[in-house]
């Protein structure tokens, strides 16, 4: 038997201590692998809520059959990759320029922010993700580039923290690769 189980292969996924997700502008620099330290260009978002991040890849295929209904061939069409995840520091001045884009946040030296809400904004950006895997395995999920394509409903109340539900939508890189994953083992 070559192949066999492995329960060391199964794992989940921990926010980075100190900041796990992270924005920088359009063109930045991208990091190549798991462990090298980010650029000042990356700002940190904050706390997420326990949801945590959800990627999502909404590829389809088209079946074409023979006649007599034999599957002869299956294309794959592109489709989306998106991140959903709820940033929950409401009173950042990174989060509310990622939500409703830079031009529309201003913010002064006597600790006043403006947010013009509008339309929303197209903004792409690079967004990185740091996770922490079982036995300490890094993963760094690199964005090349993304823009917010869906804000959901913001609540005030007083039983939980404000936070702004958000869907990045990649666009493909220069390689046709809409993000990047590294992951580094810890030796044993």
């Amino acid at each position: 038997m070559a192949n066999t189980n492995n329960a060391n292969n199964v794992t989940a996924g921990k926010p980075k201590i100190g900041g796990a997700v992270y924005r920088a502008k359009k063109g930045t620099t991208l990091p190549t692998d798991a462990t090298t330290d980010l650029t000042e260009a990356y700002k940190c978002l904050g706390y997420c809520s326990e949801d945590g991040l959800s990627n999502g890849n909404d590829r389809s295929s088209n079946k074409v059959a023979a006649w007599g209904g034999d599957v002869v061939l299956n294309m794959t069409n592109a489709g989306s990759d998106t991140f959903t995840l709820t940033l929950i520091e409401g009173l950042s001045e990174e989060v509310l320029k990622t939500v409703y884009g830079s031009d529309n946040v201003t913010a002064n030296a006597s600790n006043d922010i403006t947010v013009s809400v509008n339309g929303g904004s197209d903004e792409e950006a690079v967004y990185v993700f740091e996770l922490i895997l079982k036995g300490g395995a890094l993963k760094r999920i690199v964005v090349p580039c993304a823009s917010v394509t869906s804000l959901g409903e913001v609540k005030y109340v007083d039983t939980d923290a404000v936070g702004y539900n958000i869907t990045l939508t990649a666009v493909n890189d220069e390689s046709g690769n809409s993000h990047y994953e590294y992951i580094h083992l810890k030796s044993e």
